[in-house]
């Protein structure tokens, strides 16, 4: 096990790590990594050196890797690698957690930085623990009973869509977290429209407030690794010049589901204990015009 210096970055959440050659990752390395995850939620790697093969190596001995459904990726020979470029403005700025409109969003992400601006071109994530922790708590007591629908309108495909608790546990640390955002959460499934418009404004400008907040300055070859379901995350579009990143998603291969407080078996309670009704009123939310 290699000595590791590990530097906070903010207090809500985020610490940079120096001492860990992440292309040549032992299991005691990725064990050690797994906790600091989940006591810091966004890991930062400086000066690393990851080939194609080496990032989804590293990606591997985390579980199963993701085939992003909509975003490309560079090389034929790893479908598992998403590549985003961009210049003169930002991709991913409007605050998300990735593919929360798919049944199974993504467990964790390692995003390796190739090429970013002099200046600019930032990312922050949010703490979506705190974030839920510092509402009052009438406000947590409405939100353990709802869920949201979410959907990919932001890649073209309106049709894919997911329903998920507004409140998530997480299945790690047991604590609870927002699961809404303003780049994928359409309606709030128990509200009438007027209602799910409000308390989705609310909740979605709430979750990302500063003081839940940390902004990483990238330099070349910085690895970033984060928890997908306790944060959000946002590249600020304020940047010049050629910015590429490529990134690997980790899944749960027990097929993870968000579960809310009431637990798996309790994913709509609204609609009492008939799982078949459930699923019929599930069905029409989200298929609205079929």
């Amino acid at each position: 096990m290699q000595t590791l210096d590990v530097t906070r970055l903010a207090p809500a959440l985020g610490a940079e790590v120096r001492g860990l050659d992440l292309d040549g990752a032992t299991e005691a390395d990725v064990a050690v990594v797994r906790k600091l995850l989940l006591e810091h939620l966004v890991l930062f790697f400086p000066d690393q050196s990851l080939s194609l093969d080496g990032h989804v190596a590293l990606g591997r001995k985390f579980g199963e890797l993701e085939i992003h459904p909509n975003l490309p990726n560079p090389d034929e020979g790893h479908p598992e690698v998403v590549e985003l470029k961009a210049s003169l403005g930002g991709i991913a700025d409007e605050w998300h957690t990735d593919v929360t409109f798919l049944p199974n969003p993504s467990v964790m992400s390692i995003m390796h930085m190739i090429t970013c601006p002099p200046v600019g071109g930032d990312t922050m994530w949010a703490n979506q623990y705190l974030a839920y922790e510092r509402l009052s708590a009438p406000m947590r007591q409405l939100l353990d009973g709802l869920h949201a629908v979410h959907d990919a309108t932001p890649h073209g495909k309106p049709d894919m869509s997911s329903m998920h608790p507004v409140v998530r546990v997480h299945p790690e640390t047991a604590r609870r977290a927002l699961l809404v955002n303003e780049h994928f959460t359409r309606r709030i499934a128990e509200l009438s429209h007027a209602e799910s418009e409000a308390l989705l404004r609310y909740l979605t400008q709430w979750s990302v407030e500063e003081q839940f907040t940390v902004r990483y300055r990238w330099t070349p070859n910085t690895v970033a690794i984060w928890d997908n379901r306790c944060t959000q995350h946002f590249v600020v579009n304020d940047f010049e010049g050629e910015r590429v990143i490529q990134r690997v998603t980790v899944l749960d291969d027990k097929g993870d589901v968000p579960a809310g407080p009431y637990g798996s078996e309790r994913r709509w309670p609204m609609f009492g204990s008939d799982r078949r009704s459930a699923v019929t009123i599930h069905d029409r939310i989200l298929r609205p015009h079929a």
